[in-house]
């Protein structure tokens, strides 16, 4: 098909063709780029934790009594959830994935290094806490009885842990090049802490994107006594489990609040809810977009099939086909839409670059770039069709009739 008078159809009604090639540049700039948010975010959602969420519950409590001996507290606690029947393991912890504590350290090579090579999240680990979580030494090995210590001792001294295993990621992201076990690293002062070992990838509280961030941790061999406590059984029993950790607690000291308690399930869909939120809202944005677009289109097509019906008429009468007048509005609608994607595209890029300097986005990827075409190709295609199916219906002998 000569594409020449196209052109210069398109060139008669510069105006209309204008809008419609924003319209779609526009589309196509917000399109890819709430993709591509909405992708990040789905893949957001579906990261492992990495543990056994399904057999968890989480239960936390506050004391009525400061002067209360937080330690020996923490120990008739644990001791009254283990003999729950149904419970596996319990620990007391300082912070779990989907909760609302989050603890960051530094980890640096050498002391007083100017900026830190990582910051992983802080899990503290009373004895249980691997155990209780599903967690497994892939290399080297955790901690040894003797190394553990109780929070009261740990605040009066003053001290820091001399051993600690860490995740793979945070493992990979500290040493590249050769394994973390028996290496030495820094965490906020001159005293070396020394990697014993690395376990299954942890992620860590927090709403952060970044895979490296989310799956840097370490753990410290302390007991923390901070009234948080995580209890693994059976998924069939976790709500009865729940009912029973709350009398157990009230029996060992009735004087204190009995706060939050989820199970891990719950807790996760909790935790996700603004992403889903998002995502469900970036949809409905680009679904209005999209559809706004093709009335755009099928407004103008129908248009122009109405301003050219003795046109095509003549066209018809020197012997042009229905197929051949379809094509033609097709062909047009395909050029115009090429220009606005290309411009789109552009665009695309620039609002990136301002997502990515106000809100920390990352870049988006190319491939999203030929994915937003494709479907503003097909968009336009499927939306022309009617008009230009009309158009083709248009007899010969409108040539005939008088204007």
């Amino acid at each position: 098909m000569e594409i020449r008078p196209i052109l210069s159809a398109l060139l008669r009604h510069k105006t209309a063709a204008l809008l419609i090639v924003l319209e779609i540049a526009l589309s196509c700039a917000i399109v890819c780029n709430a993709v591509f948010i909405i992708g990040s975010r789905v893949e957001h959602m579906q990261r492992d934790s990495g543990i056994i969420e399904n057999e968890l519950v989480d239960i936390q409590v506050s004391s009525l009594m400061p002067d209360a001996d937080r330690d020996a507290l923490r120990r008739m606690d644990v001791a009254a959830l283990s003999a729950i029947p149904g419970v596996k393991s319990v620990s007391s912890v300082n912070q779990i994935p989907y909760g609302g504590n989050v603890w960051v350290t530094s980890t640096s090579l050498v002391p007083d290094q100017p900026e830190p090579t990582a910051n992983p999240s802080q899990y503290m680990d009373d004895g249980n806490l691997l155990r209780t979580l599903g967690l497994r030494v892939v290399e080297g090995r955790a901690f040894t009885a003797d190394e553990y210590r109780d929070d009261s001792e740990v605040q009066k001294s003053g001290g820091k842990e001399a051993v600690m295993p860490v995740t793979r990621t945070l493992a990979r992201r500290l040493f590249p090049d050769g394994s973390a076990v028996g290496k030495d690293v820094y965490m906020s002062d001159t005293s070396p802490t020394r990697i014993v070992g690395v376990i299954d990838d942890l992620v860590a509280p927090g709403g952060a994107v970044d895979p490296v961030r989310d799956y840097s941790a370490l753990i410290l061999p302390t007991r923390v006594s901070n009234g948080e406590y995580v209890l693994r059984t059976d998924p069939a029993q976790r709500a009865e489990v729940l009912d029973a950790a709350v009398e157990a607690l009230n029996r060992v000291d009735p004087n204190r609040l009995i706060g939050d308690r989820n199970t891990l399930a719950d807790m996760r869909h909790a935790f996700y809810s603004r992403d889903r939120a998002v995502v469900w809202l970036l949809l409905a944005v680009c679904v209005a977009l999209l559809a706004v677009t093709a009335l755009g289109i099928v407004g103008l097509a129908s248009f122009w099939v109405q301003q050219r019906t003795k046109q095509i008429g003549i066209r018809r009468a020197l012997g042009a086909t229905r197929s051949q007048i379809l094509r033609y509005f097709q062909t047009e609608n395909f050029l115009i839409a090429t220009v606005g994607i290309a411009l789109g595209m552009l665009l695309a890029y620039a609002i990136n670059q301002m997502l990515m300097t106000k809100y920390e986005l990352p870049r988006l990827p190319w491939h999203y770039l030929p994915i937003g075409a494709v479907l503003l190709w097909a968009l336009g295609q499927v939306a022309v069709l009617g008009p230009a199916r009309r158009a083709a219906r248009v007899p010969p002998a409108i040539a005939t009739r008088s204007a």
